[in-house]
């Protein structure tokens, strides 16, 4: 198991890394984390902001537990500042806000008043993914995958339809029409936005209604949830963006049905409204995208502990097409049910044009 110490290079990576989000001395700069965030990650974000001249304060929050529900991972949801009002002012009013809590605030329900600041003051975000330090010093942002991200981002708002097809038989039509499409490089310089590290993906949150076909979860596939590599293929069924059905004899089957399960008491909106798919949120769509990142490794995870690995990694490997399912606020569904599925080996088309083949970026 890797050692959490301070380390040089991890300090001059987060020095790194708050420079080209363009901090500068004077500037105030508040560590956001919860009882259960990673404390060398609160120390290293610290000592960065105070070497660069920022004021710089920690602010810590009790972790959250719900007792009568699944092990929730991934979601990429704090609950920890709780809409607590002093805590979004005191978060307001800041030049930068670097997220160490465990899920991150891109989800959170605060998260569009706090970015929004206090009229006077607007904060930027960058949430430091849950990962041991080592991780993020190999996934440093830089200028290449920034320009790469932002031309596929253009793309992809370009583009009416995606579709997704692999050798190992997955078949997706994807409507963009609706859909709410960013990408992220790990840093950012513009107020009122929030940026995760590592970085490097391109992704889009479909409208209601707007997935379809085939996904079929091939051996060496990743289940990030249960970070586990799919050892024996698993076959969804969407219609309506729902996982309406999972075909598969081995455990990663098994596995996906216990846990979509787990949130079957939870009100499908399709149900209250008397359209569409019967089913709960959590089998629905949250987001597809494709990985950018070529610093990024598929295989990184075979080499970590559970504990030191957060897997921001395998979301952003160069070619991977990455289908999740969850809470998708641009449908209007809420839960707290989430999948990541990066894929390798599939073809990605935008309105036709290939932008990744059979798990190569194209440009």
């Amino acid at each position: 198991m890797l050692q959490e110490r301070i380390e040089p290079a991890w300090l001059e990576a987060f020095e790194a890394v708050l420079r080209r989000c363009a901090l500068k001395p004077d500037d105030t700069v508040a560590i956001l984390c919860e009882t259960q965030s990673r404390p060398i990650l609160i120390e290293l974000a610290r000592l960065s902001a105070a070497r660069l001249g920022a004021q710089t304060f920690v602010l810590t929050l009790p972790s959250v537990f719900a007792a009568h529900e699944p092990a929730v991972r991934s979601t990429g949801a704090c609950e920890a500042v709780a809409h607590i009002g002093p805590v979004v002012a005191a978060l307001q009013a800041c030049t930068l806000v670097v997220d160490c809590t465990v899920e991150g605030l891109m989800h959170a329900a605060e998260l569009p008043a706090i970015l929004k600041g206090n009229g006077q003051t607007q904060p930027r975000i960058v949430y430091v993914s849950n990962e041991h330090p080592e991780a993020l010093v190999r996934l440093l942002p830089d200028d290449a995958t920034e320009a790469r991200v932002k031309a596929h981002v253009k793309r992809m708002r370009a583009a009416k339809a995606m579709r997704v097809a692999s050798d190992a038989g997955t078949d997706l039509s994807i409507s963009l029409k609706g859909a709410v499409v960013g990408g992220n490089w790990g840093t950012t310089t513009r107020p009122g936005t929030l940026t995760h590290w590592p970085g490097g993906l391109v992704l889009a949150f479909p409208a209601a209604g707007s997935v379809n076909g085939r996904l079929v979860l091939a051996e060496g596939d990743v289940n990030l949830t249960f970070k586990r590599y799919i050892e024996r293929p698993v076959t969804l069924t969407i219609e309506d963006d729902h996982v309406v059905h999972i075909d598969g004899t081995g455990v990663d089957a098994a596995l996906l049905r216990s846990y979509f399960a787990a949130w079957d008491d939870e009100p499908s909106q399709q149900r209250m409204a008397g359209v569409g798919v019967d089913r709960p949120p959590a089998y629905a769509v949250s987001h597809v995208g494709y990985g950018l990142n070529d610093a990024a490794r598929w295989d990184s995870m075979a080499l970590y502990d559970k504990r030191d690995f957060n897997g921001t990694e395998l979301r952003a490997f160069a070619g991977n097409f990455l289908y999740s399912t969850g809470a998708n606020e641009v449908a209007g569904r809420h839960t707290r049910g989430h999948f990541d599925w990066p894929m390798r080996g599939c073809t990605v088309e935008l309105d036709g044009e290939t932008v990744v083949k059979a798990g190569e970026v194209i440009a």
